[in-house]
Order: structure tokens, then C-alpha cells, then sequence
């Protein structure tokens, strides 16, 4: 156990959150999501899990240590309903106040349709699954970047 880190947060999704750069994506997706054969095409070439818990769970413990790209562009997109980009189902609404709560203000995430999530999530750094069984609890986040304390003279 290490203090101050989320217990969700295992050795390999540390290791992929750590290794990201400014404006690397990662997919936090439920459990219905096509991981394995999508994740041998990300940049880490794996799938990582974050094990029997909803997407919104699994989004706190990643958004406790990954800073957003939210000064410059909506930087969390979300997997559209079929038929209707405009519905957000519970799970996305769930997740919308955790991005916000992490943010510390209104940070609304875009819409992306459903293949196309698919083709963005290959191009990304890693896809975590969760155990989320809700349909649309798919998110595709941008790396940001933590600018240095001023005492620091960086």
C-alpha cells in the first residue's frame, strides 16, 4: 500500500498514467467494451484493469493522479448513445461530476460516436476496463500537465 494513492490504482495503470505525456490519451471503458482486441493496438499494447467497480469509481481513482488538459480544450470525450449524441445516460452524468469535482469547476466532456471512439481508443497510450455493466460507460481523457510551483524556480 502507498499513502495518498487511490487503492484502485494497480502497479500497471500507475506505471501507464506515469509514462503518459502532455496530450496522450487513455480510455477508461466498461465492461462491454472490445479491451483486449482494442488494447493490442494502443501504445502499451495491453489491457489494463481496474476490476469490479463502475467506470465512475474507476474515473475517481484515475483523475486522484492525471491532470486533464481542461485549460485548452474539453479534454474528455465520451462514447455517444446510439442514435442520440445529445442523451447522457446515468453513468455519463455520474462520471460528468467527477471530472468537474476533480477539475474544481464545469469541465463538459465532448461527444464521440460509437466507432469512432473505437479507432480514437486504438490510438491511444492504454484502454483500462472496469467492471461497469451500464451500456456507455466509455471515456477517452487527455493528458495535461502540472506546471512547476513557483518556489521551485522550474
Amino acid at each position: 500500500m502507498l499513502k495518498n494513492i487511490d487503492p484502485m490504482l494497480n502497479g500497471d495503470v500507475l506505471r501507464a498514467l506515469r509514462s503518459m505525456g502532455h496530450a496522450d490519451t487513455i480510455v477508461v471503458a466498461d465492461a462491454n467494451f472490445p479491451g483486449d482486441s482494442i488494447a493490442r493496438q494502443t501504445v502499451t499494447g495491453k489491457l489494463l484493469r481496474i476490476d469490479n467497480v463502475t467506470s465512475t469509481r474507476a474515473m475517481e481513482a484515475v483523475l486522484s493522479v492525471l491532470p486533464l488538459d481542461t485549460p485548452l480544450q474539453p479534454s474528455v470525450g465520451r462514447m455517444e448513445v446510439m442514435g442520440d449524441a445529445e442523451e447522457q445516460p446515468e453513468v455519463q452524468v455520474e462520471v460528468q461530476a467527477v471530472i468537474d469535482a476533480a477539475e474544481g469547476k464545469s469541465a463538459p466532456m465532448y461527444s464521440i460516436e460509437r466507432f469512432a471512439f473505437y479507432e480514437k481508443a486504438k490510438q491511444a497510450y492504454a484502454i483500462i476496463q472496469t467492471g461497469e455493466t451500464r451500456f456507455y460507460g466509455c471515456f477517452l481523457l487527455t493528458k495535461g500537465v502540472i506546471a512547476p510551483e513557483p518556489e521551485q524556480g522550474l
